[in-house]
């Protein structure tokens, strides 16, 4: 029973967007997923431990208290999966002051064991539109060859999670105009 996809795609690149709609469709052809949010059950179980108010201050708890949490959110999302079909939404990266960090390292990839892995990829420009129209986060601010880099390196890093559990790799571009191409690829995964 147990089926876990991971979709994951720097901030703006709409994968929450992707997600939900695509959640939608399958739900009205009978397919359940429980969504899960990574960083919502990191947040949760750093709110407890750190003290930490929302998603924004996460980056900068220090890296041993937030491997740590980070090994008990994966813990209680591949419990989930024992029970139900899981799309867990996440980060390949996440940019701390320290440099990159992985979202799901292989002791988190590991358990998850996710038979695929989606990145959400929209270009550049686009992304930093979406990042500039999100007044409900403080997200620092990139370059647009950040926002290159980034989406390589999530490339890159989704293609190490996958050969450490055999899961497949599958690109899906969001560009303005065209969610419903991008949530129609998005169901043929899920499916």
């Amino acid at each position: 029973m147990s089926r876990v996809v991971v979709v994951t795609g720097v901030p703006g690149a709409g994968k929450s967007t992707v997600v939900q709609e695509a959640l939608k469709q399958l739900k009205a052809q009978d397919v359940e997923y429980e969504f899960m949010n990574y960083g919502d059950v990191m947040l949760e179980l750093m709110r407890e431990r750190e003290g930490v108010a929302d998603r924004d201050e996460m980056r900068k708890v220090p890296t041993g208290s937030y491997r740590e949490i980070q090994r008990e959110a994966g813990k209680r999302i591949a419990r989930a999966a024992q029970r139900k079909f899981v799309l867990v939404d996440t980060h390949c990266l996440i940019k701390k002051p320290e440099g990159y960090y992985p979202g799901l390292p292989r002791w988190v990839i590991e358990e998850l064991n996710p038979e695929s892995i989606v990145i959400i990829e929209a270009t550049p420009e686009e992304v930093a539109r979406r990042r500039t129209k999100d007044t409900t986060r403080r997200r620092d601010k990139e370059l647009l060859d950040e926002v290159v880099e980034h989406q390589l390196l999530n490339r890159a890093t989704a293609t190490a999670y996958a050969t450490l559990t055999g899961a497949t790799v599958r690109i899906i571009h969001n560009r303005d105009g065209k969610l419903s191409k991008a949530v129609k690829e998005m169901v043929e995964v899920l499916r």
